[in-house]
């Protein structure tokens, strides 16, 4: 059985949207700890709106000679109902989206690695279907945008599993569910 891990990053007034806010916080550690979620990964889920920038910029920057390969060739599973012919190494999932994650995690092998998608997360998480949740938490205050957690989320407990603390002063908290808490 695979996980679902879903990497986040939020400012502290809890803004997700855009966020070209990360860039003065970027470093050559964050690379390291991205590429090391990416490897525990066997595939990516994503929303719509992400896939549509991360799908742009990617192939972009293999074509410029960055070492993006793995990120380029992973398997992307896109919850979308418009996107109808997809690119970047990519397929629609069709029909109930609950449905189709959990026989996703239900197949052996690595993670499903999450970036952004905060509907989707919200989505997952209403539906008990995110293993992990990785706030990357950066000191700024964006001030007004989406925000993660939208209202009609039920009460749900997460438990503290790990933290990773950068130089730029980001911060990665890793929260499991309550229910999966390890002994």
């Amino acid at each position: 059985m695979s996980k679902v891990v879903a990497v986040i990053y939020i400012s502290m007034d809890g803004v997700v949207e855009a966020p070209a806010w990360t860039g003065p916080f970027w470093n050559d550690d964050h690379g390291k700890f991205q590429a090391g979620q990416l490897s525990q990964s066997r595939a990516l889920l994503l929303g719509r709106v992400t896939y549509d920038g991360m799908s742009e910029a990617w192939p972009a920057m293999e074509a410029a000679g960055e070492d993006v390969g793995e990120m380029n060739s992973i398997p992307k599973h896109v919850a979308s109902t418009t996107l109808k012919e997809p690119t970047w190494n990519a397929t629609v999932i069709e029909g109930d989206v609950a449905e189709e994650v959990a026989k996703l995690k239900a197949e052996d092998g690595k993670d499903i690695l999450i970036y952004g998608s905060g509907d989707l997360v919200n989505y997952l998480i209403k539906h008990d279907l995110i293993d992990e949740l990785k706030l990357f938490l950066h000191p700024v205050i964006v001030g007004e945008g989406k925000r993660l957690f939208s209202d009609g989320i039920d009460t749900k407990t997460w438990q503290l599993a790990g933290t990773h603390t950068f130089g730029s002063g980001a911060i990665v908290l890793d929260y499991r569910p309550a229910a999966q808490r390890e002994a």
